[in-house]
């Protein structure tokens, strides 16, 4: 009876010490765990920041007036469907996107060619504007960028090619845009690609802290790669798996030699 009382002390004291440990442990989940311990206060940004076109960049550009008769003919006609991306659907009639060649430039009604690469939307928009003047007093020109294509891999719920509908975009927007993160992924590990000018960069992000928002790499620009690197659950489980696989194969093969043998071995002693 001793022995028995002593064997259920000893496990209920296991399990009471499992349980602390799993209040204890730390909650490798949340975002800005810095900013847990404060009821308010300021985070440092990159500060100003202002997307700039790159070729290949799709931009809606309308030119309008107090007299809009004057305008019409820098505008493209309306079409139906519109994007390039949409092609296959069905929408209101809308106003032709531009599409930036490979050199940068795009051709506009009237002006002709422009060389809008390197540029902010609000720059092109200045200098369209200048060359309307020539012609319409007092002209409105509005530049704006379809979207910013990001492409976030790894550890998200739906990972994709996705197409930011802002010009001021961020790696959370571009998790958002994704379903979030799943809970595999590593919250202080997170990796934004950049190829510009010819050269490849890249930045490690933590989510947990709230550093990430002071990183020039925290906005995202077109064609960023996002990549969130899985943690050690999901790195264990996918090398169990593979050597479970890998087993069950072996095994297999075994078991499919073994029975052609004894198949082999009983035609060979009915014939004798």
């Amino acid at each position: 009876m001793k022995m028995k009382l002593t064997k259920i002390f000893v496990v209920t004291a296991c399990v009471a010490m499992l349980a602390a440990c799993g209040t204890t442990k730390e909650n490798n989940l949340a975002y800005f765990k810095d900013l847990a311990a404060q009821q308010s206060g300021t985070i440092a940004t990159a500060g100003n920041y202002n997307i700039k076109v790159v070729p290949d960049d799709e931009l809606i550009i309308t030119v309008t007036s107090k007299a809009p008769e004057a305008t019409m003919m820098y505008n493209v006609p309306l079409s139906n469907p519109a994007l390039r991306d949409d092609l296959t659907g069905t929408s209101q009639a809308r106003q032709q996107t531009y599409i930036v060649d490979n050199n940068g430039y795009i051709i506009l009604p009237v002006i002709g060619q422009m060389h809008v690469a390197g540029r902010t939307t609000g720059e092109i928009s200045s200098l369209i504007t200048a060359e309307v003047e020539k012609q319409v007093k007092d002209p409105y020109v509005r530049v704006e960028l379809l979207g910013v294509p990001v492409n976030v891999l790894g550890e998200v719920r739906q990972p994709h090619r996705a197409m930011l509908r802002r010009q001021r975009c961020t790696v959370l927007e571009a998790i958002a845009e994704c379903g979030d993160l799943t809970e595999f992924a590593r919250r202080d590990n997170v990796t934004v690609i950049r190829t510009e000018n010819g050269k490849t960069n890249y930045a490690h992000l933590d989510l947990s802290s709230s550093e990430i928002f002071s990183s020039p790499y925290f906005y995202l620009q077109q064609n960023d790669i996002v990549y969130v690197e899985p943690n050690q659950i999901r790195v264990d489980n996918s090398k169990y798996n593979q050597n479970n696989a890998y087993k069950l194969t072996v095994i297999s093969t075994i078991v499919s030699a073994a029975s052609v043998i004894a198949s082999l071995v009983i035609a060979l002693a009915v014939k004798s």
